[in-house]
Protein backbone atom coordinates (compact mmCIF):
# COMPACT_ATOMS: atom_id res chain seq x y z
CA UNK A 1 0.00 0.00 0.00
CA UNK A 2 1.33 3.10 -0.65
CA UNK A 3 1.22 5.74 1.56
CA UNK A 4 1.27 8.95 -0.68
CA UNK A 5 -0.09 9.14 -4.24
CA UNK A 6 1.51 9.65 -7.71
CA UNK A 7 0.81 12.69 -9.67
CA UNK A 8 1.17 13.66 -13.14
CA UNK A 9 1.75 17.33 -14.35
CA UNK A 10 1.62 17.75 -18.18
CA UNK A 11 0.97 20.27 -20.61
CA UNK A 12 2.87 21.74 -23.85
CA UNK A 13 6.55 23.29 -23.10
CA UNK A 14 5.97 26.72 -21.75
CA UNK A 15 2.91 25.96 -19.79
CA UNK A 16 4.96 26.48 -16.49
CA UNK A 17 5.18 22.64 -15.68
CA UNK A 18 8.32 22.83 -13.61
CA UNK A 19 7.81 26.25 -12.36
CA UNK A 20 4.59 24.72 -10.14
CA UNK A 21 6.73 21.31 -9.40
CA UNK A 22 9.66 23.37 -8.11
CA UNK A 23 7.00 25.48 -5.85
CA UNK A 24 5.05 22.83 -5.03
CA UNK A 25 8.06 21.33 -3.13
CA UNK A 26 9.23 24.48 -2.21
CA UNK A 27 5.88 25.12 -0.60
CA UNK A 28 6.40 21.98 1.27
CA UNK A 29 4.67 18.96 -0.68
CA UNK A 30 6.50 16.44 0.98
CA UNK A 31 6.98 14.55 -2.82
CA UNK A 32 9.91 13.46 -5.47
CA UNK A 33 10.07 15.77 -8.23
CA UNK A 34 10.58 13.86 -11.08
CA UNK A 35 11.37 15.56 -14.40
CA UNK A 36 11.18 13.11 -17.32
CA UNK A 37 13.27 15.10 -19.76
CA UNK A 38 16.73 15.16 -16.51
CA UNK A 39 16.24 11.38 -16.39
CA UNK A 40 16.74 10.90 -19.89
CA UNK A 41 19.71 12.81 -20.10
CA UNK A 42 21.18 10.99 -17.22
CA UNK A 43 20.46 7.65 -18.28
CA UNK A 44 20.50 8.72 -21.87
CA UNK A 45 17.18 7.24 -23.10
CA UNK A 46 17.63 8.67 -26.45
CA UNK A 47 16.37 6.75 -29.69
CA UNK A 48 18.00 9.22 -31.77
CA UNK A 49 17.91 13.47 -32.51
CA UNK A 50 14.80 15.30 -34.66
CA UNK A 51 17.16 18.11 -36.59
CA UNK A 52 13.88 19.49 -37.54
CA UNK A 53 12.46 20.14 -34.45
CA UNK A 54 16.13 20.18 -32.30
CA UNK A 55 15.09 18.25 -30.41
CA UNK A 56 15.97 14.06 -29.03
CA UNK A 57 13.78 11.58 -30.08
CA UNK A 58 12.60 9.82 -26.05
CA UNK A 59 12.71 6.25 -25.68
CA UNK A 60 9.82 5.58 -24.11
CA UNK A 61 10.91 1.99 -23.04
CA UNK A 62 13.66 2.98 -21.81
CA UNK A 63 12.50 5.49 -19.79
CA UNK A 64 9.52 3.50 -18.28
CA UNK A 65 12.25 1.01 -17.37
CA UNK A 66 13.68 3.16 -15.50
CA UNK A 67 11.02 5.01 -13.01
CA UNK A 68 8.88 1.61 -12.29
CA UNK A 69 10.81 0.71 -9.32
CA UNK A 70 10.25 4.25 -8.25
CA UNK A 71 6.85 4.91 -9.34
CA UNK A 72 5.67 1.84 -6.99
CA UNK A 73 7.22 3.40 -4.05
CA UNK A 74 4.72 6.46 -4.53
CA UNK A 75 5.12 9.87 -3.51
CA UNK A 76 6.17 10.96 -6.99
CA UNK A 77 5.36 14.07 -9.30
CA UNK A 78 6.03 13.38 -12.70
CA UNK A 79 6.58 16.45 -15.09
CA UNK A 80 6.41 15.71 -18.54
CA UNK A 81 4.86 17.17 -21.92
CA UNK A 82 3.15 13.76 -22.91
CA UNK A 83 1.43 11.45 -21.33
CA UNK A 84 0.23 8.68 -23.25
CA UNK A 85 3.09 6.06 -23.26
CA UNK A 86 3.03 6.64 -19.30
CA UNK A 87 1.28 3.30 -17.56
CA UNK A 88 -2.55 4.66 -16.26
CA UNK A 89 -1.74 2.31 -12.85
CA UNK A 90 1.11 4.97 -12.45
CA UNK A 91 -1.06 8.06 -11.33
CA UNK A 92 -3.66 8.97 -8.93
CA UNK A 93 -4.23 11.72 -10.71
CA UNK A 94 -3.21 13.76 -14.11
CA UNK A 95 -3.13 17.80 -14.02
CA UNK A 96 -2.67 19.53 -17.55
CA UNK A 97 -1.37 22.83 -17.40
CA UNK A 98 -2.90 25.26 -20.09
CA UNK A 99 -1.94 28.86 -20.98
CA UNK A 100 -2.96 31.61 -23.16
CA UNK A 101 -1.47 30.92 -26.63
CA UNK A 102 0.27 34.52 -26.95
CA UNK A 103 1.94 33.97 -23.25
CA UNK A 104 3.07 30.45 -24.47
CA UNK A 105 4.15 32.09 -27.56
CA UNK A 106 6.29 34.87 -25.67
CA UNK A 107 7.75 32.07 -23.03
CA UNK A 108 8.83 29.56 -25.67
CA UNK A 109 10.32 32.55 -28.03
CA UNK A 110 12.45 33.81 -24.65
CA UNK A 111 13.47 30.09 -24.97
CA UNK A 112 15.48 30.56 -28.27
CA UNK A 113 13.05 27.83 -29.91
CA UNK A 114 13.20 27.78 -33.62
CA UNK A 115 10.25 29.29 -35.73
CA UNK A 116 8.92 25.80 -36.23
CA UNK A 117 9.34 24.18 -32.99
CA UNK A 118 7.70 27.23 -31.98
CA UNK A 119 4.42 26.98 -34.20
CA UNK A 120 4.01 23.56 -33.48
CA UNK A 121 4.37 24.12 -29.73
CA UNK A 122 1.88 26.85 -29.42
CA UNK A 123 -0.66 24.61 -32.26
CA UNK A 124 -0.58 22.12 -29.93
CA UNK A 125 -2.01 24.17 -27.25
CA UNK A 126 -3.79 25.09 -29.41
CA UNK A 127 -6.03 22.02 -30.26
CA UNK A 128 -5.66 21.07 -26.69
CA UNK A 129 -3.15 18.11 -27.55
CA UNK A 130 -2.27 17.29 -24.57
CA UNK A 131 -5.37 18.04 -23.00
CA UNK A 132 -6.88 15.38 -24.90
CA UNK A 133 -3.90 12.89 -25.06
CA UNK A 134 -4.62 12.94 -21.26
CA UNK A 135 -8.14 12.28 -21.71
CA UNK A 136 -7.67 9.05 -24.39
CA UNK A 137 -5.02 7.75 -21.93
CA UNK A 138 -6.66 7.94 -18.09
CA UNK A 139 -10.19 7.71 -16.59
CA UNK A 140 -11.45 11.24 -16.97
CA UNK A 141 -12.53 11.45 -13.12
CA UNK A 142 -8.24 11.50 -12.66
CA UNK A 143 -7.94 14.41 -15.27
CA UNK A 144 -7.76 17.83 -14.60
CA UNK A 145 -7.32 21.13 -16.31
CA UNK A 146 -5.70 23.93 -14.63
CA UNK A 147 -4.50 27.26 -15.99
CA UNK A 148 -1.11 28.65 -15.19
CA UNK A 149 -0.64 31.70 -16.87
CA UNK A 150 -0.51 34.50 -13.55
CA UNK A 151 1.48 34.64 -10.57
CA UNK A 152 -2.55 34.12 -8.92
CA UNK A 153 -2.95 30.79 -11.39
CA UNK A 154 0.10 29.19 -9.76
CA UNK A 155 -0.62 30.01 -6.08
CA UNK A 156 -4.28 28.71 -7.16
CA UNK A 157 -2.68 25.60 -8.54
CA UNK A 158 -0.40 25.12 -5.26
CA UNK A 159 -3.42 25.40 -2.96
CA UNK A 160 -5.44 22.87 -5.03
CA UNK A 161 -2.83 19.94 -5.77
CA UNK A 162 -1.87 20.20 -2.14
CA UNK A 163 -5.22 19.65 -0.97
CA UNK A 164 -5.67 17.00 -2.98
CA UNK A 165 -2.61 14.97 -2.02
CA UNK A 166 -3.84 15.64 1.32
CA UNK A 167 -7.31 14.46 1.02
CA UNK A 168 -6.15 11.11 -0.96
CA UNK A 169 -3.42 10.82 1.74
CA UNK A 170 -6.90 11.12 4.35
CA UNK A 171 -9.00 8.17 2.10
CA UNK A 172 -6.49 6.20 1.02
CA UNK A 173 -3.58 5.97 4.51
CA UNK A 174 -5.51 6.73 7.45
CA UNK A 175 -8.47 3.89 7.57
Amino acid sequence: MRRKPNILITGTPGVGKSKLCEELIRNGLDMEWIEVGQVAKQCNCYSGYDEELECHILNEDKVLDELESRMEEGGKIIDYHGCDFFPERWFDVVFVLRTNNTLLYDRLEKRGYSTKKLQNNVECEIFQTLLEEAMESYDNNIVHELRNETYADMERNITQIGAWVNQWIKDNVHK
